[in-house]
């Protein structure tokens, strides 16, 4: 009897200790429902701001009548940019055309601070390609007025197609893809040329 006594002792006391564990595991365990309460939080935060993002950018853009295409106030800025130092440059509306057609491609109208390899601005002039230093490409001005100095040296650029000529200027990988956006520059080009200024 001593000896069946002992061994029931001997076994209560090894496994009261593991229920103990066990119980604690478990209460523990019960504690981790909190991170899972904030990630969600942070996800329904991150949702909603990106949603405000989206508000707030299509309240600044508005669709051009002709042409259907949704231009930022940031664009229509570069666009009148581009525009003003052709036309002070005494150059036809063709060459406007052209630069905001060309513009729109390389950059969606964007003054970036980025691009393929050292691309940059409007336009994605590289300073490695001899178009100026990296600010110079930055600036609408310049990037512009560099474009036109190209444009004018390419032969029959006022008749050619679009897309020739755009290319003949920019060394494009797509070639072709300049002339998508002669609707749109054509409509943006003629709005200049009437003193009027889109999306005002």
């Amino acid at each position: 009897m001593a000896t069946s006594t002992t061994s029931r002792s001997a076994v209560f006391a090894a496994s009261g200790p593991a229920r103990r564990r066990r119980r604690k595991r478990r209460s523990r365990g019960g504690d981790n429902w909190w991170p899972l309460v904030v990630v969600g939080l942070v996800v329904l935060v991150g949702v909603a701001w990106v949603r405000s993002t989206e508000r707030a950018a299509d309240d600044d853009s508005c669709v051009l009548p002709l042409s259907s295409v949704p231009l930022t106030s940031e664009q229509v800025g570069n666009a009148v940019t581009i525009a003003e130092v052709g036309y002070a440059r005494g150059l036809p509306q063709r060459a406007v055309v052209i630069a905001l057609a060309t513009a729109m491609q390389e950059s969606s109208l964007r003054n970036l601070d980025y691009g393929d390899r050292d691309s940059l601005g409007l336009f994605q002039q590289r300073p490695s390609q001899g178009w100026g230093a990296p600010h110079e490409v930055q600036d609408p001005v310049y990037a512009a007025g560099k474009f036109y100095d190209g444009l004018v040296q390419v032969p029959d650029w006022q008749t050619r197609d679009l897309s020739l000529v755009a290319d003949a200027v920019q060394r494009s990988a797509y070639p072709h893809a300049y002339g998508q956006w002669s609707a749109m520059a054509t409509e943006l080009a003629a709005t200049f040329d009437a003193g009027e200024r889109p999306c005002s």
